[in-house]
């Protein structure tokens, strides 16, 4: 009869995992399934090869003839005829103007939102001219006064005044426009044709402010007095006096 083997008592025992190391498939290693790990990337992947498409399609779009490509915009003026409301007649002096440059940050916030829900900001560029003129219809009686041998004439003038702001719509732009999301959706749905109002109503106040300020008048004043005394010389008088009518 055969004898059963006894075991090898020698034989080493197999080494214990460290305490430390643990499965990684197993529920406490912290990595998310390979399933999952594909649903996280899925959607991101699909947002970008959208918006490549799109972007594709677009600049695809732009080569194409004029009357092929389907989102090409055709303008048609649809203005009726001009209307002459009405003719004045003018005795001005139009001797200084000045030219204007100003930026308007307008900013719309609601009370208790935040600027990035409802709110909105726009830089708008605007460029006009204000004109400084002499008006010679307001010289009253006894304005112009001349010596009896004719070599001596005496001016009284009124101040000058300044013109209305002529802003320049083919300089004047929109810089840059923020909005939030509700003011978004809100001019997707229609548009409000005041807010461009709204910023050339500012500009124009913001630059007839300045030039009040600029010592336009003043530039006007002296150019009408010298066009003044230039003429009545020219005319024989050799003492020719200016003066400020009074106010």
């Amino acid at each position: 009869m055969a004898r059963p083997q006894q075991k090898n008592n020698d034989e080493s025992p197999k080494a214990a995992p460290e305490s430390g190391s643990a499965d990684p498939q197993g529920p406490a290693g912290g990595s998310a399934p390979p399933r999952r790990r594909r649903s996280l990337w899925t959607v991101p992947l699909l947002i970008l090869l959208t918006a490549a498409v799109v972007l594709g399609a677009q600049q695809a779009m732009r080569m194409l003839p004029g009357w092929i490509n389907p989102f090409a915009e055709e303008t048609k003026d649809r203005s009726g005829p001009v209307v002459l409301k009405s003719i004045r007649d003018l005795a001005r002096f139009e001797s200084a103007s000045g030219n204007f440059q100003v930026i308007v940050d307008l900013e719309k916030d609601a009370k208790f939102l935040p600027s990035a829900v409802r709110g909105s900001r726009t830089l708008f560029v605007g460029h006009g001219s204000v004109d400084a003129y002499v008006d010679f219809s307001k010289l009253g009686s006894g304005a112009v006064t001349v010596n009896a041998d004719r070599t001596a004439a005496t001016v009284r003038l009124p101040r000058a005044q300044l013109e209305p702001t002529n802003l320049d719509p083919k300089r004047s732009y929109v810089f840059s426009t923020q909005r939030g999301l509700i003011n978004r959706m809100g001019d997707f749905f229609s548009s409000n044709p005041n807010d461009q109002q709204q910023l050339y109503v500012l500009a124009s106040q913001k630059i007839q402010t300045a030039a009040g300020e600029s010592g336009l008048r003043e530039r006007a004043d002296q150019n009408t007095r010298l066009m003044l005394q230039n003429m009545l010389k020219a005319l024989g008088f050799t003492t020719v006096t200016v003066q400020a009518a009074a106010q």
